[in-house]
């Protein structure tokens, strides 16, 4: 066998279930980390990811005071360019954001939840959530937090989201 064809026959047992070589540990990304919740019995593992928080931002400190209204502001324009992927509607008109805080030294805090529990796409939502209202000028560092309580109803969405659902 030639070494052109060992090598492709070494490429496809490679491939086959069982075969496959764990993959190295990702270098972790500080500007934006995602841990996840548990459900059920303990993780067996650290690889798995739990998405009850993520972080976002550069983490500087402003070392004067900021504009903590503007920057509010300016987080929830963010937050409107974010769209749960299952319905046309931003998560800020869905209803989704439960608070925004901003201190006076660029610290963000925004609770958060999710339209259902076993949302597939929660992780992303979370982590898209920290991103985006971490690049905002004047925020050191958002700190996204998920909650359930209470719990989301249709009765949070704006009447803009209503409308573009039909649903008023």
């Amino acid at each position: 066998m030639s070494e052109h064809a060992r090598d492709k026959h070494a490429d496809i047992e490679a491939l086959k279930v069982n075969k496959i070589p764990q993959p190295a540990k990702p270098a972790r990304d500080e500007a934006s980390r995602i841990f996840l919740p548990t459900f059920g019995p303990p993780m067996s593992s650290k690889s798995e990811v739990d998405v009850s928080e993520a972080y976002g931002g550069k983490g500087i400190k402003s070392q004067t005071p900021i504009d903590t209204l503007a920057v509010r502001d300016a987080i929830i324009e963010v937050l409107k360019t974010i769209f749960d992927p299952e319905i046309p509607v931003n998560i800020y008109e869905l209803g989704l954001i439960y608070g925004v805080d901003v201190e006076s030294d660029g610290e963000v805090q925004i609770q958060m939840t999710l339209t259902a529990p076993a949302c597939p796409v929660a992780g992303m939502l979370v982590k898209e959530v920290a991103d985006k209202s971490g690049t905002v000028e004047g925020v050191a560092t958002s700190h996204v937090a998920l909650v359930w309580d209470p719990p989301w109803t249709k009765e949070r969405m704006s009447e803009d989201a209503l409308l573009e659902l039909g649903l008023l």
